[in-house]
Protein backbone atom coordinates (compact mmCIF):
# COMPACT_ATOMS: atom_id res chain seq x y z
CA UNK A 1 0.00 0.00 0.00
CA UNK A 2 1.35 3.40 -0.83
CA UNK A 3 1.11 5.84 1.68
CA UNK A 4 0.19 9.65 0.62
CA UNK A 5 3.30 10.81 1.61
CA UNK A 6 5.17 8.57 -0.88
CA UNK A 7 2.87 9.31 -3.68
CA UNK A 8 3.59 12.61 -3.22
CA UNK A 9 6.48 14.37 -5.30
CA UNK A 10 9.26 14.63 -2.84
CA UNK A 11 10.48 18.50 -3.88
CA UNK A 12 13.54 18.79 -1.65
CA UNK A 13 16.32 18.02 -4.21
CA UNK A 14 18.73 19.77 -1.85
CA UNK A 15 17.57 20.07 1.65
CA UNK A 16 16.77 16.17 2.27
CA UNK A 17 20.41 16.35 3.69
CA UNK A 18 19.10 18.28 6.46
CA UNK A 19 15.66 16.92 6.63
CA UNK A 20 15.86 13.20 6.65
CA UNK A 21 18.18 11.34 9.46
CA UNK A 22 18.96 10.48 13.12
CA UNK A 23 22.14 12.14 12.03
CA UNK A 24 20.46 15.56 11.08
CA UNK A 25 18.65 16.51 14.48
CA UNK A 26 20.83 19.00 15.19
CA UNK A 27 20.34 20.83 11.89
CA UNK A 28 16.35 20.16 12.48
CA UNK A 29 16.82 21.50 16.19
CA UNK A 30 18.60 24.95 14.65
CA UNK A 31 15.62 25.68 12.19
CA UNK A 32 13.16 24.84 14.65
CA UNK A 33 14.10 27.73 16.25
CA UNK A 34 13.34 29.78 13.78
CA UNK A 35 9.52 28.42 13.80
CA UNK A 36 10.26 25.47 11.24
CA UNK A 37 7.97 22.61 12.68
CA UNK A 38 7.73 18.79 11.67
CA UNK A 39 5.36 19.32 8.65
CA UNK A 40 8.04 21.78 7.25
CA UNK A 41 10.68 19.21 7.33
CA UNK A 42 8.65 17.54 4.43
CA UNK A 43 8.37 20.41 2.30
CA UNK A 44 11.06 22.19 -0.21
CA UNK A 45 13.10 24.86 1.54
CA UNK A 46 12.38 27.88 -0.67
CA UNK A 47 14.54 31.06 0.04
CA UNK A 48 14.09 34.82 -0.36
CA UNK A 49 17.01 36.73 -0.98
CA UNK A 50 16.05 39.98 0.22
CA UNK A 51 18.33 43.45 -1.24
CA UNK A 52 16.03 45.43 1.81
CA UNK A 53 17.86 48.25 3.00
CA UNK A 54 17.53 51.51 4.55
CA UNK A 55 20.79 52.59 2.65
CA UNK A 56 18.78 53.69 -1.03
CA UNK A 57 15.35 54.64 -2.17
CA UNK A 58 15.54 51.55 -4.47
CA UNK A 59 15.36 49.30 -1.87
CA UNK A 60 14.08 50.81 1.16
CA UNK A 61 10.42 49.15 0.38
CA UNK A 62 11.93 45.26 -0.47
CA UNK A 63 11.08 44.29 3.00
CA UNK A 64 7.61 44.59 2.63
CA UNK A 65 8.03 42.98 -1.08
CA UNK A 66 10.11 39.80 0.51
CA UNK A 67 7.24 39.28 3.08
CA UNK A 68 4.59 38.56 0.14
CA UNK A 69 7.30 36.44 -1.89
CA UNK A 70 7.30 34.32 0.98
CA UNK A 71 3.53 34.18 1.83
CA UNK A 72 3.43 33.03 -2.19
CA UNK A 73 5.72 30.17 -1.19
CA UNK A 74 4.24 28.93 1.91
CA UNK A 75 1.02 29.06 0.46
CA UNK A 76 2.27 26.72 -2.59
CA UNK A 77 3.76 24.10 -0.35
CA UNK A 78 7.36 25.69 0.02
CA UNK A 79 8.68 26.28 3.70
CA UNK A 80 10.24 29.65 2.94
CA UNK A 81 12.85 31.57 4.72
CA UNK A 82 14.30 35.19 4.25
CA UNK A 83 17.49 36.30 4.07
CA UNK A 84 19.43 39.69 3.20
CA UNK A 85 22.13 40.48 0.85
CA UNK A 86 23.58 44.13 0.55
CA UNK A 87 23.03 47.05 -2.06
CA UNK A 88 25.07 50.12 -2.15
CA UNK A 89 23.25 53.40 -4.01
CA UNK A 90 24.85 54.41 -7.31
CA UNK A 91 22.85 57.99 -6.89
CA UNK A 92 24.68 58.73 -3.66
CA UNK A 93 28.11 57.08 -4.24
CA UNK A 94 28.44 58.90 -7.80
CA UNK A 95 30.97 61.58 -7.73
CA UNK A 96 33.64 60.72 -5.37
CA UNK A 97 35.46 57.42 -3.88
CA UNK A 98 32.05 55.23 -2.93
CA UNK A 99 31.77 55.15 -6.28
CA UNK A 100 34.61 52.89 -6.72
CA UNK A 101 32.58 50.38 -4.72
CA UNK A 102 29.42 49.99 -6.95
CA UNK A 103 30.74 47.74 -9.26
CA UNK A 104 32.69 45.09 -7.30
CA UNK A 105 29.32 45.23 -4.68
CA UNK A 106 27.65 43.17 -8.32
CA UNK A 107 30.20 40.65 -7.17
CA UNK A 108 29.54 40.42 -3.39
CA UNK A 109 26.22 40.56 -3.52
CA UNK A 110 26.53 37.09 -5.98
CA UNK A 111 28.75 35.72 -3.53
CA UNK A 112 26.60 36.01 -0.92
CA UNK A 113 23.40 34.90 -2.02
CA UNK A 114 25.52 31.86 -3.68
CA UNK A 115 27.06 31.49 0.06
CA UNK A 116 23.70 31.12 1.86
CA UNK A 117 22.01 28.81 -0.89
CA UNK A 118 24.96 26.76 -0.99
CA UNK A 119 25.12 26.61 2.88
CA UNK A 120 21.93 26.07 3.74
CA UNK A 121 21.03 23.55 1.09
CA UNK A 122 18.14 25.63 -0.10
CA UNK A 123 15.70 24.19 -3.18
CA UNK A 124 14.56 27.35 -4.49
CA UNK A 125 14.24 30.93 -4.42
CA UNK A 126 13.44 34.31 -5.12
CA UNK A 127 15.51 36.97 -5.74
CA UNK A 128 14.69 40.33 -5.63
CA UNK A 129 16.39 43.40 -6.27
CA UNK A 130 16.32 47.19 -6.45
CA UNK A 131 19.31 49.21 -7.22
CA UNK A 132 21.45 48.73 -10.48
CA UNK A 133 24.07 45.96 -8.98
CA UNK A 134 21.53 43.72 -7.44
CA UNK A 135 19.86 42.89 -10.74
CA UNK A 136 23.46 41.50 -12.40
CA UNK A 137 24.19 40.46 -8.89
CA UNK A 138 21.36 38.13 -8.57
CA UNK A 139 21.22 36.99 -12.05
CA UNK A 140 24.94 35.53 -11.52
CA UNK A 141 24.39 34.11 -8.24
CA UNK A 142 21.10 32.28 -10.01
CA UNK A 143 23.43 31.19 -12.86
CA UNK A 144 25.75 29.57 -10.29
CA UNK A 145 23.71 28.31 -7.83
CA UNK A 146 21.56 25.75 -10.19
CA UNK A 147 18.28 25.76 -8.10
CA UNK A 148 15.39 26.91 -9.83
CA UNK A 149 14.72 30.27 -9.40
CA UNK A 150 12.63 33.65 -10.12
CA UNK A 151 14.22 37.15 -10.05
CA UNK A 152 11.61 39.92 -8.72
CA UNK A 153 12.39 43.56 -9.65
CA UNK A 154 11.65 45.76 -6.46
CA UNK A 155 10.42 48.97 -9.51
CA UNK A 156 10.68 52.58 -10.51
CA UNK A 157 9.84 54.93 -8.36
CA UNK A 158 7.71 57.85 -9.50
CA UNK A 159 8.67 60.95 -10.77
CA UNK A 160 9.16 63.98 -8.82
CA UNK A 161 7.57 67.72 -9.59
CA UNK A 162 8.94 71.04 -9.58
CA UNK A 163 6.57 73.93 -10.92
CA UNK A 164 4.05 71.41 -13.00
CA UNK A 165 7.59 69.90 -14.36
CA UNK A 166 8.24 65.95 -13.46
CA UNK A 167 11.84 65.84 -12.39
CA UNK A 168 13.83 62.74 -11.74
CA UNK A 169 17.31 61.93 -10.33
CA UNK A 170 19.40 63.20 -13.02
CA UNK A 171 17.86 66.34 -12.91
CA UNK A 172 19.26 66.66 -10.02
CA UNK A 173 22.94 65.89 -11.66
CA UNK A 174 22.68 68.25 -14.51
CA UNK A 175 20.95 70.90 -11.90
CA UNK A 176 24.55 71.45 -10.84
CA UNK A 177 26.30 72.28 -14.23
CA UNK A 178 23.20 74.30 -14.74
CA UNK A 179 23.62 76.47 -11.60
CA UNK A 180 27.31 76.54 -12.31
CA UNK A 181 26.33 78.17 -15.51
CA UNK A 182 24.42 81.04 -14.05
CA UNK A 183 21.12 79.36 -15.18
CA UNK A 184 19.42 78.62 -12.26
CA UNK A 185 19.53 79.57 -8.22
CA UNK A 186 20.73 78.62 -5.46
CA UNK A 187 16.95 78.32 -4.48
CA UNK A 188 15.78 76.52 -7.75
CA UNK A 189 18.97 74.16 -7.43
CA UNK A 190 17.50 73.37 -3.78
CA UNK A 191 13.87 72.60 -5.15
CA UNK A 192 14.92 69.85 -7.23
CA UNK A 193 16.94 68.66 -4.51
CA UNK A 194 13.98 68.27 -2.16
CA UNK A 195 11.83 67.24 -5.13
CA UNK A 196 13.96 64.52 -7.40
CA UNK A 197 12.84 61.70 -5.35
CA UNK A 198 9.53 61.85 -3.81
CA UNK A 199 9.74 58.00 -2.47
CA UNK A 200 10.91 54.49 -2.75
CA UNK A 201 11.81 52.78 -6.13
CA UNK A 202 14.39 52.61 -8.38
CA UNK A 203 15.99 55.69 -11.35
CA UNK A 204 12.72 56.28 -13.22
CA UNK A 205 13.94 56.73 -16.82
CA UNK A 206 15.51 53.64 -18.29
CA UNK A 207 18.37 53.65 -16.75
CA UNK A 208 20.54 50.95 -15.38
CA UNK A 209 17.88 49.27 -13.12
CA UNK A 210 15.01 49.84 -15.45
CA UNK A 211 17.23 48.49 -17.90
CA UNK A 212 18.47 45.04 -16.59
CA UNK A 213 15.06 44.45 -15.29
CA UNK A 214 13.54 44.81 -18.59
CA UNK A 215 16.65 42.65 -20.04
CA UNK A 216 15.35 39.83 -17.15
CA UNK A 217 12.14 40.32 -17.98
CA UNK A 218 12.61 39.53 -21.61
CA UNK A 219 15.15 36.73 -20.91
CA UNK A 220 12.33 35.13 -19.63
CA UNK A 221 13.75 35.27 -15.31
CA UNK A 222 10.77 37.56 -14.48
CA UNK A 223 7.12 36.86 -14.44
CA UNK A 224 5.31 39.05 -16.84
CA UNK A 225 5.33 42.94 -16.33
CA UNK A 226 7.76 42.15 -13.24
CA UNK A 227 9.83 45.06 -14.89
CA UNK A 228 7.54 48.00 -15.24
CA UNK A 229 5.24 47.49 -12.30
CA UNK A 230 6.26 50.75 -9.81
CA UNK A 231 7.43 49.96 -6.93
CA UNK A 232 4.52 51.63 -5.08
CA UNK A 233 1.95 50.11 -6.42
CA UNK A 234 -0.34 46.36 -5.37
CA UNK A 235 1.36 45.26 -8.82
CA UNK A 236 4.49 44.68 -7.08
CA UNK A 237 3.05 43.19 -4.23
CA UNK A 238 1.46 40.98 -6.43
CA UNK A 239 4.16 40.53 -8.31
CA UNK A 240 5.99 39.25 -5.43
CA UNK A 241 3.69 36.68 -4.39
CA UNK A 242 3.12 35.34 -7.87
CA UNK A 243 6.95 34.55 -7.93
CA UNK A 244 6.86 33.23 -4.32
CA UNK A 245 4.49 30.37 -5.52
CA UNK A 246 5.93 30.19 -9.10
CA UNK A 247 8.88 29.16 -7.85
CA UNK A 248 7.79 25.97 -6.13
CA UNK A 249 5.69 25.11 -9.69
CA UNK A 250 9.53 25.17 -11.07
CA UNK A 251 10.48 23.10 -8.73
CA UNK A 252 7.52 20.47 -9.76
CA UNK A 253 8.29 20.55 -13.21
CA UNK A 254 12.34 20.66 -12.52
CA UNK A 255 12.94 23.55 -14.58
CA UNK A 256 16.22 25.41 -13.64
CA UNK A 257 17.85 28.29 -14.72
CA UNK A 258 20.30 27.08 -17.34
CA UNK A 259 16.96 25.95 -19.49
CA UNK A 260 15.79 29.20 -19.55
CA UNK A 261 18.95 31.30 -19.71
CA UNK A 262 19.64 30.14 -23.10
CA UNK A 263 21.54 31.87 -26.00
CA UNK A 264 18.19 33.28 -27.67
CA UNK A 265 17.18 34.05 -24.27
CA UNK A 266 20.04 36.42 -24.56
CA UNK A 267 19.58 37.69 -27.54
CA UNK A 268 15.71 38.36 -26.41
CA UNK A 269 17.27 40.60 -23.75
CA UNK A 270 19.27 42.66 -25.79
CA UNK A 271 16.97 43.11 -28.32
CA UNK A 272 14.68 44.54 -25.99
CA UNK A 273 17.34 46.77 -24.77
CA UNK A 274 18.31 48.03 -27.80
CA UNK A 275 14.22 48.80 -28.30
CA UNK A 276 14.13 50.59 -25.00
CA UNK A 277 17.06 52.56 -25.59
CA UNK A 278 19.00 51.11 -22.57
CA UNK A 279 21.88 51.47 -20.30
CA UNK A 280 25.30 51.08 -21.45
CA UNK A 281 25.41 48.94 -17.79
CA UNK A 282 23.59 46.06 -19.94
CA UNK A 283 26.42 45.10 -22.10
CA UNK A 284 28.77 44.78 -19.13
CA UNK A 285 26.03 42.70 -17.06
CA UNK A 286 24.68 40.63 -19.66
CA UNK A 287 28.29 39.45 -20.06
CA UNK A 288 28.84 38.49 -16.81
CA UNK A 289 25.72 36.70 -16.12
CA UNK A 290 25.68 34.81 -19.69
CA UNK A 291 29.54 33.78 -18.39
CA UNK A 292 27.47 32.57 -14.68
CA UNK A 293 25.56 30.17 -16.77
CA UNK A 294 28.10 28.93 -19.43
CA UNK A 295 26.88 31.09 -22.52
CA UNK A 296 28.99 32.20 -25.01
CA UNK A 297 27.99 35.58 -25.34
CA UNK A 298 30.40 38.43 -26.84
CA UNK A 299 30.55 42.00 -27.62
CA UNK A 300 30.29 41.18 -31.35
CA UNK A 301 26.59 39.67 -30.62
CA UNK A 302 25.46 42.83 -29.42
CA UNK A 303 26.23 44.62 -32.37
CA UNK A 304 24.99 41.83 -34.69
CA UNK A 305 21.46 42.29 -32.93
CA UNK A 306 21.36 45.99 -32.42
CA UNK A 307 21.77 46.48 -36.83
CA UNK A 308 18.67 44.72 -36.80
CA UNK A 309 16.46 46.03 -33.89
CA UNK A 310 14.70 49.76 -34.01
CA UNK A 311 14.81 51.94 -31.32
CA UNK A 312 11.68 52.61 -30.73
CA UNK A 313 11.08 53.87 -26.86
CA UNK A 314 10.90 57.63 -26.46
CA UNK A 315 12.62 57.34 -22.96
CA UNK A 316 14.92 59.02 -20.60
CA UNK A 317 17.81 59.74 -20.36
CA UNK A 318 17.53 61.07 -24.34
CA UNK A 319 13.28 60.99 -24.29
CA UNK A 320 10.72 62.45 -22.30
CA UNK A 321 8.77 59.49 -20.57
CA UNK A 322 9.65 57.45 -17.75
CA UNK A 323 9.28 53.91 -16.26
CA UNK A 324 5.81 54.69 -14.72
CA UNK A 325 4.74 55.84 -18.26
CA UNK A 326 5.57 52.71 -20.08
CA UNK A 327 3.64 51.26 -17.20
CA UNK A 328 0.46 52.75 -17.66
CA UNK A 329 0.63 52.07 -21.95
CA UNK A 330 0.75 48.40 -21.07
CA UNK A 331 4.34 47.79 -19.69
CA UNK A 332 7.27 46.18 -21.27
CA UNK A 333 4.90 43.27 -22.36
CA UNK A 334 3.73 45.09 -24.54
CA UNK A 335 6.62 46.13 -26.07
CA UNK A 336 7.64 42.70 -26.34
CA UNK A 337 4.48 41.69 -28.33
CA UNK A 338 5.03 43.97 -30.94
CA UNK A 339 8.75 42.67 -30.95
CA UNK A 340 7.89 39.13 -30.72
CA UNK A 341 5.22 40.34 -34.32
CA UNK A 342 7.98 41.60 -36.40
CA UNK A 343 9.80 38.81 -35.59
CA UNK A 344 12.63 40.02 -33.73
CA UNK A 345 12.14 38.05 -30.82
CA UNK A 346 12.79 33.76 -30.36
CA UNK A 347 9.00 33.14 -28.73
CA UNK A 348 9.67 29.50 -28.53
CA UNK A 349 11.98 30.16 -25.23
CA UNK A 350 11.26 28.34 -21.66
CA UNK A 351 10.33 31.58 -19.03
CA UNK A 352 9.91 31.16 -15.38
CA UNK A 353 5.86 30.37 -16.17
CA UNK A 354 6.45 27.11 -17.40
CA UNK A 355 5.74 28.93 -20.75
CA UNK A 356 7.42 30.39 -23.48
CA UNK A 357 7.59 33.85 -24.31
CA UNK A 358 5.23 33.16 -27.10
CA UNK A 359 2.37 31.99 -24.81
CA UNK A 360 2.92 34.58 -22.03
CA UNK A 361 2.42 37.36 -24.69
CA UNK A 362 -0.44 36.08 -25.84
CA UNK A 363 -1.58 36.63 -22.71
CA UNK A 364 -0.48 40.00 -22.31
CA UNK A 365 -2.21 43.32 -23.09
CA UNK A 366 -1.39 45.17 -26.45
CA UNK A 367 0.44 48.81 -26.21
CA UNK A 368 -2.78 51.33 -25.63
CA UNK A 369 -4.01 53.19 -29.17
CA UNK A 370 -2.65 57.10 -29.36
CA UNK A 371 0.16 56.38 -26.46
CA UNK A 372 3.02 58.60 -27.41
CA UNK A 373 6.04 56.06 -24.98
CA UNK A 374 6.76 53.75 -27.94
CA UNK A 375 6.87 54.72 -31.48
CA UNK A 376 5.72 52.24 -34.35
CA UNK A 377 8.29 50.03 -35.41
CA UNK A 378 8.26 50.94 -38.80
CA UNK A 379 8.99 54.79 -37.56
CA UNK A 380 11.33 54.66 -34.97
CA UNK A 381 13.65 57.23 -33.73
CA UNK A 382 17.00 55.30 -35.23
CA UNK A 383 16.54 52.18 -37.56
CA UNK A 384 19.38 50.41 -35.20
CA UNK A 385 19.51 50.20 -31.73
CA UNK A 386 21.46 52.93 -30.01
CA UNK A 387 24.29 50.68 -27.92
CA UNK A 388 27.20 50.75 -30.47
CA UNK A 389 30.24 48.94 -29.74
CA UNK A 390 33.38 51.20 -31.24
CA UNK A 391 36.75 49.52 -32.08
CA UNK A 392 39.58 51.19 -33.21
CA UNK A 393 43.98 51.40 -32.15
CA UNK A 394 42.33 53.36 -29.27
CA UNK A 395 40.06 50.51 -28.01
CA UNK A 396 41.45 47.44 -29.66
CA UNK A 397 39.24 45.32 -27.86
CA UNK A 398 36.76 47.60 -28.01
CA UNK A 399 34.27 50.49 -26.29
CA UNK A 400 30.53 51.09 -26.25
CA UNK A 401 28.64 54.30 -26.65
CA UNK A 402 24.90 55.11 -26.53
CA UNK A 403 23.88 57.51 -29.19
CA UNK A 404 20.50 57.82 -28.36
CA UNK A 405 19.27 61.44 -29.09
CA UNK A 406 22.79 62.48 -30.21
CA UNK A 407 22.67 65.08 -33.13
CA UNK A 408 26.56 64.50 -33.57
CA UNK A 409 27.76 61.49 -35.07
CA UNK A 410 31.24 62.47 -35.06
CA UNK A 411 33.46 64.54 -33.34
CA UNK A 412 37.44 64.62 -34.29
CA UNK A 413 39.57 66.60 -32.11
CA UNK A 414 42.12 67.43 -29.01
CA UNK A 415 42.67 65.27 -26.66
CA UNK A 416 42.27 66.32 -23.01
CA UNK A 417 43.93 63.96 -20.39
CA UNK A 418 43.23 63.28 -17.22
CA UNK A 419 43.93 60.65 -14.68
CA UNK A 420 40.85 60.72 -12.52
CA UNK A 421 37.54 62.01 -12.43
CA UNK A 422 38.17 64.25 -9.75
CA UNK A 423 40.49 66.28 -12.32
CA UNK A 424 38.34 66.16 -15.00
CA UNK A 425 35.07 67.93 -13.08
CA UNK A 426 37.40 70.69 -12.17
CA UNK A 427 38.68 71.53 -15.43
CA UNK A 428 35.43 71.21 -16.59
CA UNK A 429 33.90 73.84 -14.05
CA UNK A 430 36.54 75.90 -14.31
CA UNK A 431 35.72 76.07 -18.07
CA UNK A 432 39.29 74.73 -19.16
CA UNK A 433 37.78 71.95 -21.17
CA UNK A 434 36.38 73.75 -24.81
CA UNK A 435 33.80 73.01 -27.62
CA UNK A 436 35.21 70.53 -29.84
CA UNK A 437 37.66 69.20 -27.03
CA UNK A 438 38.13 65.19 -26.76
CA UNK A 439 38.09 64.47 -22.58
CA UNK A 440 39.82 61.30 -21.69
CA UNK A 441 39.25 60.01 -18.11
CA UNK A 442 42.05 56.97 -17.46
CA UNK A 443 42.77 54.67 -14.69
CA UNK A 444 39.22 54.24 -14.00
CA UNK A 445 39.08 50.49 -14.97
CA UNK A 446 37.88 47.74 -13.51
CA UNK A 447 41.55 46.85 -12.03
CA UNK A 448 42.53 50.73 -12.31
CA UNK A 449 39.82 52.41 -10.72
CA UNK A 450 38.84 50.29 -9.19
CA UNK A 451 35.91 49.60 -9.89
CA UNK A 452 34.93 51.10 -13.43
CA UNK A 453 33.02 53.44 -11.60
CA UNK A 454 30.38 55.59 -13.25
CA UNK A 455 30.49 59.06 -14.41
CA UNK A 456 27.10 60.71 -14.37
CA UNK A 457 28.07 63.61 -12.14
CA UNK A 458 30.65 64.57 -15.01
CA UNK A 459 27.99 63.73 -17.73
CA UNK A 460 25.35 65.74 -16.04
CA UNK A 461 27.93 68.66 -15.67
CA UNK A 462 28.68 68.70 -19.47
CA UNK A 463 24.54 68.48 -20.10
CA UNK A 464 23.81 71.63 -17.62
CA UNK A 465 26.79 73.91 -19.22
CA UNK A 466 25.26 73.01 -22.74
CA UNK A 467 28.83 70.94 -23.85
CA UNK A 468 26.92 67.52 -24.32
CA UNK A 469 27.19 66.84 -28.11
CA UNK A 470 30.16 69.62 -28.12
CA UNK A 471 32.59 67.91 -26.18
CA UNK A 472 33.12 63.74 -26.42
CA UNK A 473 34.57 62.24 -23.31
CA UNK A 474 35.96 58.79 -23.34
CA UNK A 475 36.85 56.43 -20.16
CA UNK A 476 37.86 52.85 -19.36
CA UNK A 477 35.67 54.03 -16.87
CA UNK A 478 31.90 53.64 -16.78
CA UNK A 479 28.38 55.76 -17.72
CA UNK A 480 25.03 55.31 -15.43
CA UNK A 481 22.10 54.94 -17.47
CA UNK A 482 20.90 58.21 -16.84
CA UNK A 483 24.16 59.81 -18.78
CA UNK A 484 23.90 61.15 -22.06
CA UNK A 485 25.58 63.03 -24.55
CA UNK A 486 28.70 62.18 -26.79
CA UNK A 487 30.14 60.12 -24.21
CA UNK A 488 31.48 56.49 -24.94
CA UNK A 489 33.25 53.68 -22.04
CA UNK A 490 34.34 50.35 -21.43
CA UNK A 491 37.12 50.97 -23.02
CA UNK A 492 39.19 47.90 -23.44
CA UNK A 493 41.92 47.05 -22.59
CA UNK A 494 41.92 49.39 -19.96
CA UNK A 495 44.61 51.96 -18.87
CA UNK A 496 46.09 49.49 -15.23
CA UNK A 497 46.88 47.06 -17.80
CA UNK A 498 48.72 48.66 -20.57
CA UNK A 499 45.68 49.50 -23.03
CA UNK A 500 46.29 51.77 -25.27
CA UNK A 501 44.61 54.57 -23.45
CA UNK A 502 47.34 54.66 -21.14
CA UNK A 503 49.41 56.22 -24.10
CA UNK A 504 47.36 58.91 -24.98
CA UNK A 505 49.00 62.37 -24.28
CA UNK A 506 47.18 66.24 -24.41
CA UNK A 507 46.61 67.46 -28.31
CA UNK A 508 46.76 63.55 -29.50
CA UNK A 509 43.95 63.59 -32.19
CA UNK A 510 41.38 61.67 -31.39
CA UNK A 511 38.45 60.69 -33.69
CA UNK A 512 34.97 59.03 -33.11
CA UNK A 513 32.79 57.49 -35.73
CA UNK A 514 29.86 56.12 -34.34
CA UNK A 515 28.68 55.41 -38.01
CA UNK A 516 32.18 53.47 -38.44
CA UNK A 517 32.14 52.23 -35.23
CA UNK A 518 35.45 54.00 -34.88
CA UNK A 519 37.46 55.02 -31.97
CA UNK A 520 40.80 56.24 -32.92
CA UNK A 521 44.37 57.84 -32.35
CA UNK A 522 46.06 59.67 -35.15
CA UNK A 523 49.00 57.58 -34.35
CA UNK A 524 51.20 54.95 -35.73
CA UNK A 525 51.44 51.34 -34.58
CA UNK A 526 55.22 52.17 -34.41
CA UNK A 527 54.29 55.42 -31.94
CA UNK A 528 52.25 53.43 -30.04
CA UNK A 529 54.69 51.31 -29.13
CA UNK A 530 57.65 53.70 -28.83
CA UNK A 531 55.27 55.54 -25.54
CA UNK A 532 54.65 51.73 -24.33
CA UNK A 533 58.71 51.33 -23.89
CA UNK A 534 58.44 54.45 -21.52
CA UNK A 535 54.90 53.33 -19.71
CA UNK A 536 54.96 52.19 -16.35
CA UNK A 537 51.87 50.48 -14.80
CA UNK A 538 51.18 52.22 -11.74
CA UNK A 539 50.77 50.31 -8.15
CA UNK A 540 47.03 49.43 -7.87
CA UNK A 541 45.09 51.93 -5.67
CA UNK A 542 43.98 49.80 -3.23
CA UNK A 543 46.35 47.63 -0.99
CA UNK A 544 43.97 45.74 0.74
CA UNK A 545 40.53 44.82 1.13
CA UNK A 546 37.40 44.54 -0.99
CA UNK A 547 38.78 46.73 -3.57
CA UNK A 548 42.22 44.91 -3.40
CA UNK A 549 40.42 41.62 -3.91
CA UNK A 550 38.46 42.84 -6.75
CA UNK A 551 41.77 44.52 -8.90
CA UNK A 552 43.88 41.18 -8.46
CA UNK A 553 40.72 39.13 -9.80
CA UNK A 554 38.65 41.42 -12.21
CA UNK A 555 38.86 40.67 -15.85
CA UNK A 556 38.40 43.09 -18.55
CA UNK A 557 35.42 44.92 -19.47
CA UNK A 558 34.99 43.04 -22.70
CA UNK A 559 34.16 40.02 -21.17
CA UNK A 560 31.86 41.39 -18.38
CA UNK A 561 34.20 42.80 -15.45
CA UNK A 562 33.65 39.11 -13.78
CA UNK A 563 36.15 37.82 -11.14
CA UNK A 564 35.19 34.12 -11.29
Amino acid sequence: MTTDRESKQDLRIRSRVISEGKSRVPNRAMLRAVGFQDDDFQKPMVGVASTWSEVTPCNIHIRELAERAKEGAKENGGAPLIFNTITVSDGISMGHEGMRYSLPSREVIADSIETVVGAERLDAYVAIGGCDKNMPGCMIAIGRTEVPAVFVYGGTIRPGNVDGKDIDIVSAFEGVGQHNKGEISDEELHQIECHACPGAGSCGGMYTANTMASAIEAMGMSLPGSSSNPAESEYKREDCYRAGKAVVELLKKGIRPKDIMTKKAFENAITVVMALGGSTNAILHLLAMAHAVDVDLTIHDFERIRKRVPHIADLKPSGRFVMQDLHEVGGVPAVMKELLHAGLLHGECLTVTGKTLAENLSEANSLKPEQKVIRPLDNPFRKTGPLVVLEGNLAPEGAVAKVSGLKVTRIEGPAKVFNNEEDAAKAILSDQVKEGDVVIIRYEGPKGGPGMPEMLSITGILVGKGLGEKVALITDGRFSGGSHGFVIGHVAPEAQVGGPIALIQDGDRITIDSEKRELSVNLTEAELEQRRKNWKAPSLPASRGVLHKYSRLVSSASKGAVTD
